[in-house]
């Protein structure tokens, strides 16, 4: 069969995680003379910036989410396990990952890891109950239902006061990813929904942007962040700066402002865009060599972007501390290409590349159809040559062909016709996850483990 031995003889390189680093890290080692083991928690690859056109019903999940296996079919060197990682053993060299109650011991001579971060509350885990983020395609299609029942809870409500709390919606974190969900929640009820209800007006549903700091896209300096603000406001968006959410329950939100006035937005869809967190893993690891990591969970990394004391483990993307680059794509991409580089270069007697050196693509973000804001370098500019540039940008880094024709087809359906055809959701979407949790953990049906002691004895 061809493929990838446990026993072959060769180089193990195991990566963990399927998105921008380690994706990019695997195809930069196929082909070579390496056995290498990707292992994820999903099935696909997920193009994390537009998940919010999946919520808003631009995109379906597929259009973002390729099969990880589909990419990586042909690279006959690497092999794709499915599971979630809860251990790391550097001593050993091995990676413990579960999939159900299915259990695969890996072993390593390499290890690249590119885990990511998830949604950061700032110690307050359980407003996520009430405001999902926007990290994964379950968020995003929980959201989808969430955002679109809205409106039709709306239209069947005689209530004026839940019909306005019905007709609130909440972005919480004015960075890109709120920015961009602000305003495509106000192109969808001033656009696409505008003549399909009868007992509502779509246009009178209220969105609310919410930050703490006080601008909005403040990583994009001050002339663009004006000019964002401004376009929110002209498209509906009310932008709140200077305000601090205290607490998060079903029927609404709770904020403090800078002169300390507590108050509440009674709103029924609330959206978490706020923060990051590092991955646990970042921990796990950092405490067995001794790393450093900062109050995101990010793990100080050596100039090779390896662990401290550990030269064939890897960290990549939004996972690390170093010099202060910011926790992108292109971050991760960089990372994971330098880190297969590094590991071929070893392996052939070469001298060590250089220390890791990021290098910044530019920033952009979309404010609503036909208008957007890009910083490349000393460049900066916004309007409709920014949504272009940056239609063509988020396109061309899309993997896979298919997926990029279906995502400019969709384009093409939303932005010229103000139609949105994802917009199927169900009451499953809606309440999955909460229901999932309240079950725990014993809820789930249990398989045979496996213990994979060939593998540990190869180790």
């Amino acid at each position: 069969m061809e493929g990838v031995s446990a026993n072959s003889g060769k180089h193990r390189v195991v990566i963990i995680g399927s998105g921008f680093g380690g994706l990019f890290a695997a195809k930069a080692l196929s082909g070579e003379d390496v056995e290498v083991t990707l292992v994820s928690r999903t099935g696909h690859h997920l193009f994390q910036p537009l998940l919010y056109q999946v919520a808003t019903g631009i995109l379906s999940e597929g259009d973002i989410a390729p099969a990880t296996r589909d990419i990586l079919g042909k690279d006959k060197n690497v092999r794709v396990i499915l599971g979630d990682v809860h251990d790391i053993d550097l001593e050993a060299r091995t990676v413990t990952s579960r999939s159900l109650s299915q259990e695969t011991i890996t072993p390593y001579d390499s290890l690249i890891i590119g885990a990511g971060a998830g949604q950061s509350y700032f110690g307050n885990d359980h407003f996520a109950r009430y405001a999902p983020g926007m990290k994964d395609i379950d968020n995003a299609l929980e959201l989808r239902g969430r955002i679109f029942g809205a409106f039709e809870l709306a239209e069947i409500t005689p209530d004026p006061e839940e019909r306005e709390r019905l007709l609130t919606f909440v972005v919480v974190g004015a960075g890109p990813t709120g920015v961009e969900m602000a305003g495509q929640i106000a192109e969808l009820s001033r656009r696409t929904l505008a003549e399909e209800f009868r007992d509502i007006n779509p246009g009178d549903a209220r969105v609310v942007l919410l930050d703490g700091a006080p601008k909005v896209l403040p990583s994009f300096g001050d002339r663009l962040s004006g000019k964002s603000r401004k376009s929110l406001e002209k498209r509906g968006v009310e932008v709140q700066l200077g305000a601090m959410v205290t607490d998060v329950d079903a029927a609404g939100i709770e904020v403090k402002d800078e002169d300390g006035t507590l108050r509440r937005i009674e709103a029924m869809t609330k959206v978490w865009a706020a923060g990051v967190a590092g991955s646990p893993l970042g921990k796990l690891v950092a405490d067995q060599a001794g790393a450093e990591i900062d109050r995101a969970g990010r793990v100080h990394v050596e100039e090779d972007l390896t662990l401290k004391g550990h030269p064939e483990v890897f960290l990549i993307g939004d996972m690390i501390n170093l010099k202060g680059y910011p926790g992108v794509a292109q971050l991760a991409i960089q990372g994971g290409r330098y880190a297969a580089k590094e590991i071929l270069g070893r392996l052939a007697g070469a001298e060590p590349q250089a220390p890791f050196v990021y290098k910044d693509k530019g920033s952009m973000a979309t404010i609503s159809k036909y208008s957007a804001v890009a910083s490349i370098g000393k460049l900066n500019f916004t309007g409709f040559l920014a949504w272009l540039a940056w239609l063509a940008v988020h396109l061309m880094a899309m993997v896979g062909f298919k997926n990029r024709v279906s995502t400019l087809l969709n384009w093409i359906i939303t932005f010229v016709g103000d139609n949105r055809n994802e917009r199927a959701t169900t009451m499953q979407q809606v309440f999955a996850r909460n229901a999932m949790d309240d079950l725990g953990p014993d809820a789930y049906p249990e398989l045979p483990r496996r213990g994979h002691e060939e593998q540990r004895d190869a180790s």
